[in-house]
Parts: C-alpha cells; sequence; structure tokens
C-alpha cells in the first residue's frame, strides 16, 4: 500500500511521503488563495473551494479564514455553512450532511497520534473518519475528536469536546460532551 493508501485507510503512515507534501502543499496554496478573497469576489472563491474539497452539494458558504489538510478528503452536503476561522484536519474522510452549520474556530480533527511515546515520536501518525448528518448546527469553538458520527438534527454546545459518537435529535455539550437533552424534531 502506498502511504496515501495507509492514511485513508486509518493505518500508521509516514505524513512526510512526498505525494502528502504534494498534496497538502496544493491544499494549502488552495485556502491562502480562497482566504484573501473578498466578498466581491465570490464566483473565483466558490470555484477555489470547489477545487479544494472532494465534493460539495449547493450553496457551499466558508467565511475565510479556513484551514484544512488536504480538502479532497472532505464531502459537504448542500447547505452548509462555515463561519469563520474553522480548520479540518481531513487526514481520513469528513463527511458532512444537508444544512450543516459550523460556529466560528470549529475544529474537526480525523488525525491523531499514538499513546505510546516511542510510537509518537516515530514521526508516524493514523486517523480515523469523521461523519456529521443533516441538519446539525455546531456552536462556535467546538472541537470534533478523530474517529466520531454525529447524528442527524443535533445540536452542539459553544465549546464542546466531541469524543465520542451521538445520535438523532440530542443537544450536546462540554468537555466531554455529553447529552444535555433530547430534541423533539
Amino acid at each position: 500500500m502506498t502511504e496515501k493508501e495507509k492514511m485513508l485507510n486509518g493505518d500508521m503512515y509516514d505524513p512526510m511521503d512526498p505525494e502528502l507534501v504534494a498534496a497538502r502543499h496544493r491544499a494549502r496554496t488552495l485556502f491562502q488563495k480562497i482566504n484573501i478573497l473578498t466578498d466581491n469576489d465570490k464566483t473565483k472563491r466558490d470555484r477555489l473551494l470547489n477545487e479544494l474539497v472532494g465534493s460539495t452539494g449547493q450553496d457551499l458558504w466558508i467565511e475565510p479564514p479556513f484551514y484544512c489538510d488536504y480538502g479532497e478528503n472532505i464531502h459537504l452536503g448542500k447547505q452548509v455553512f462555515m463561519n469563520f476561522g474553522c480548520c479540518i484536519l481531513d487526514v481520513c474522510r469528513v463527511t458532512m450532511g444537508n444544512n450543516v452549520m459550523l460556529g466560528p474556530n470549529v475544529q474537526i480533527y480525523t488525525a491523531t497520534h499514538p499513546l505510546e511515546a516511542k510510537a509518537r515520536n516515530s514521526g508516524r501518525e493514523f486517523a480515523k473518519p469523521i461523519s456529521i448528518g443533516n441538519n446539525v448546527w455546531i456552536g462556535g469553538n467546538a472541537v470534533i475528536c478523530p474517529g466520531i458520527t454525529i447524528g442527524n438534527n443535533v445540536v452542539i454546545g459553544a465549546g464542546a469536546v466531541v469524543t465520542k459518537s451521538f445520535p438523532d435529535d440530542v443537544f450536546i455539550g462540554g468537555n466531554p460532551a455529553k447529552v444535555i437533552k433530547a430534541i423533539d424534531n
């Protein structure tokens, strides 16, 4: 397997592999261009966003600045909105459904490292995919950790640290996040 195949499979991989370094450079070049464009250049910004992310539905709106590792591993539904300062470490696939809203500075991390010092210091890392359902609102400064699945119609409170998966129709918050209450949808 190539290092990229290992990465996408969730296996330990070498992030300094030339193919991966080039892919991250491509993403940085694109998001840096996106981040300096004004609202008057929305058509150009949309074209660059479509080039950056793996796939997107209609009505994508990302307020700059926006940051990601690769971009190509991000798959978005229709009517996705990301407020200022969002960061997606898309070492593995990140999927968002339709009508997803991210508050300012939301952080989504698929990337992770071994707990054991020797393995962590090897320079190798791994990742776990993240899936976010339809009609999800993620409050500002929330952090979504690797391997998480968020159900449909979920609201995540500002500043929450999501360390486990949650089902449909709940409001979650805190560190670590827990169900605050069910939502009657």
